[in-house]
């Protein structure tokens, strides 16, 4: 007890071992949602639920436990939405195999971790501007809301316009609305766990409305099939090597971002900053964050990433990794369960994705709509997301955007140099159909 108290430094934070298992235990029941959700959007890939939700366990399991033994935060990591959406929507909407969108995000990690290595991951997120930073988070909301409505069957592009409401006069319909319900309900109450007892909620009415059904032999037995399912040289054979890069290069922005926002929203929480604002051990922090990434696309179940919802495990007094070691523990029990992920339907998700699209577009009040400069970009980087199905496309058009009226205003000497790289090569993105043609 004593060589957790001196390792940890559980007094010395002011909490105390019963407090930190009930935080971890609370960390847990919060976000345990992503292993059916993961489940069911990289199914939508092509891959088997039950494996993903095992592999999604197994990995949130070792990363988070990783997490609180080597940086001592109370921060545990899981497969990140928005990261996953990526891999299951835009990259193999561009024709790219799942194991080769998996791959994608191995390169992710393998670059973020070498950024880390060098100390350059910080500065890479300062070359950035503020605005933009906050509108990728924005449109990724976005685009996870939308594509709740889509599964949850409210929304189709079969009618006269774009895009039509669906008046619900069918089950799975009526179910995703009562899921909503009852996930509104719970938010609004701040019920801890809110997400996954949505789940299981609207799963059991799906059950009751002939929506889903209960397999008549569920399988014992756990897979792990999605580990070793990636491929490197792929990633770019079937891409193209341009559109390759672009793809790693948004998955990073999108970890960059996700992570640090999670990393200083929670140390700040506990009251653990440094005097000067700063975060200590932030090294082994990030190179957690990135290694997590890489591992999560070598097991097949997309990038894992520091999670938010790590907050309600703060709130409940957690301020030490063991809380994390907590959380990683409930995840190695919970692989057991993998097997009920077949059960879930897609409208028992769909409410939790549509919420948790409505919780990311609260960063919007961050950005400043009547400024040209800051507003244009980040709004087109934010609305071309879900209206093209690709983050790729609206982070590319937020970067060129901003670069644009820098240029015209004659402020030039303010982008930073990795703003033009990355500028320039969306353009040739935009542009690489057109330039094939000439070569």
């Amino acid at each position: 007890m004593e060589s957790l108290d001196s390792y940890f430094r559980i007094s010395e934070r002011g909490s105390s071992l019963g407090t930190e298992i009930r935080a971890g235990v609370t960390t847990f029941l919060v976000m345990a949602y992503i292993l059916f959700v993961n489940a069911l959007i990289l199914g939508d890939a092509g891959l088997d639920p039950t494996a993903v939700a095992a592999g999604t366990a197994l990995v949130a399991a070792i990363m988070t436990i990783a997490m609180g033994v080597f940086s001592n935060y109370p921060i545990a990591m899981a497969a990140g939405l928005g990261l996953n959406a990526v891999v299951a929507y835009s990259l193999t909407a561009q024709g790219l195999s799942i194991e080769g969108a998996m791959g994608v995000v191995v390169w992710e990690g393998v670059l973020v971790t070498i950024l880390v290595l060098l100390g350059l991951r910080e500065a890479v997120m300062e070359a950035i501007p503020t605005s933009l930073k906050y509108s990728i988070g924005v449109g990724i909301g976005l685009f996870i809301l939308f594509i709740g409505l889509v599964n949850g069957g409210l929304v189709h592009g079969e009618g006269g316009t774009i895009v039509e409401f669906v008046f619900p006069t069918e089950a799975g319909q009526g179910v995703t609305l009562i899921g909503v319900l009852i996930g509104v309900v719970l938010v609004a109450r701040k019920v801890k766990g809110a997400m996954i007892i949505t789940i299981v909620a609207t799963t059991i009415v799906a059950l009751i409305a002939g929506v889903a059904s209960v397999p008549d032999t569920i399988s014992a037995s756990v897979s792990f099939e999605t580990f070793g399912g990636f491929d490197l040289g792929n990633s770019f054979a079937e891409l193209g090597f341009l559109s390759a890069i672009l793809a790693i290069f948004t998955l990073m922005l999108a970890d960059f971002f996700d992570t640090m926002g999670t990393a200083t929203a929670i140390v700040e929480q506990a009251g653990l900053t440094k005097k000067d604002g700063g975060i200590g051990r932030l090294k082994s922090l990030l190179l957690v964050d990135s290694l997590g990434a890489a591992f999560g696309g070598v097991a097949g179940v997309s990038s894992n990433t520091s999670y938010i919802e790590s907050s309600a495990g703060v709130a409940e007094g957690g301020r030490t990794g063991l809380t994390s070691v907590v959380t990683g523990i409930l995840f190695l029990i919970a692989i057991v369960l993998s097997p009920l992920a077949g059960i879930v339907p897609g409208q028992a998700t769909a409410p939790v994705l549509i919420l948790i699209g409505f919780l990311m577009v609260g960063l919007l009040k961050h950005i400043d709509f009547t400024d040209l400069e800051e507003g244009l970009p980040a709004l087109l980087a934010i609305i071309l997301m879900p209206l093209t199905f690709s983050i790729t496309v609206g982070i590319a058009a937020g970067f060129v955007t901003h670069t644009l009226i820098k240029v015209v205003k004659g402020k030039s000497s303010e982008i930073h140099v990795l703003m033009w790289v990355v500028s320039i090569a969306s353009l040739v993105y935009f542009a690489s159909d057109w330039i094939e043609m000439f070569l």
